[in-house]
């Protein structure tokens, strides 16, 4: 599995990838930017394995500091992953680094009335509300009975006063899933795991809170379902409005 790029001179294509990075600066920022644009020209998927580092070596013509350095970053960036003894995989390309960096500026100055905590859950309201026209199309009359069995599993725990974290996730990434767009899906992902990692910070729900959202969980299906636009958004308001009042 060749690279095809001697040092000093490159064999890859000046793909559109290419064109919108930044130019490396250094010989690692080269290495990690032609190790991605192969990933891309070459249509690898996650899980495909990558050419080895003493091939990358000779392939890039760079040295084995600069291919690990390189590599040390594209795993920190979830493009790569490295299994030991077995070699260089293509990674889950996921969100985590992004969740995790909003995780640390949410919690930067925890002190500053939760400043960081309410703008990423004021982000989420933002791409929630403007996905309702999508998410009430998709699902105009359309019945699915893994929601159904969600919003009552989130009301029968809420009734007992205790958090339906999982279920809760379940709900909203459903209610995406028929949606052509993926990216809104893998964003709202990142967004609720950040929510979800940030809230334990925070005062626990009261009783009444936890009531209120497991409506709005069923406020929000009816809405959609009806096709209900404006409902939909009044259920998305209502269930925000506990956390983002403990914020204020």
């Amino acid at each position: 599995m060749s690279i095809t790029l001697n040092a000093g001179k490159t064999a890859i294509p000046h793909s559109a990838y290419s064109a919108l990075v930044t130019s490396p600066t250094t010989q690692a920022e080269t290495t990690m930017t032609a190790i991605k644009d192969f990933i891309l020209r070459t249509g690898l998927q996650t899980g495909d394995a990558l050419p080895t580092e003493s091939q990358l070596c000779t392939d890039l013509g760079v040295s084995r500091s600069s291919v690990r350095e390189a590599v040390r970053t594209l795993v920190a960036l979830d493009i790569v992953e490295v299994r030991h003894g077995h070699g260089m995989f293509v990674g889950k390309v996921s969100m985590r680094p992004m969740v995790e960096s909003l995780l640390f500026r949410g919690l930067l100055n925890p002190g500053d009335d939760h400043r960081g905590l309410r703008d990423i859950v004021e982000v989420r309201i933002t791409l929630d509300n403007a996905l309702t026209e999508p998410v009430t199309q998709a699902w105009k009359n359309r019945q699915d009975p893994e929601l159904d069995t969600l919003v009552e599993e989130i009301e029968e725990i809420a009734s007992k006063r205790e958090l339906f974290t999982d279920q809760d996730r379940r709900f909203h990434m459903r209610l995406l899933e028929p949606l052509d767009n993926h990216l809104f899906l893998h964003l709202t992902e990142a967004f609720w795991a950040v929510h979800t990692l940030t809230v334990p910070l925070l005062d626990g729900p009261r009783s009444e809170d936890m009531l209120s959202a497991a409506k709005a969980h069923r406020s929000m299906l009816r809405a959609a379902r009806a096709g209900d636009a404006q409902a939909y958004r009044q259920a998305t308001a209502q269930h925000y409005a506990p956390l983002l009042a403990t914020l204020t």
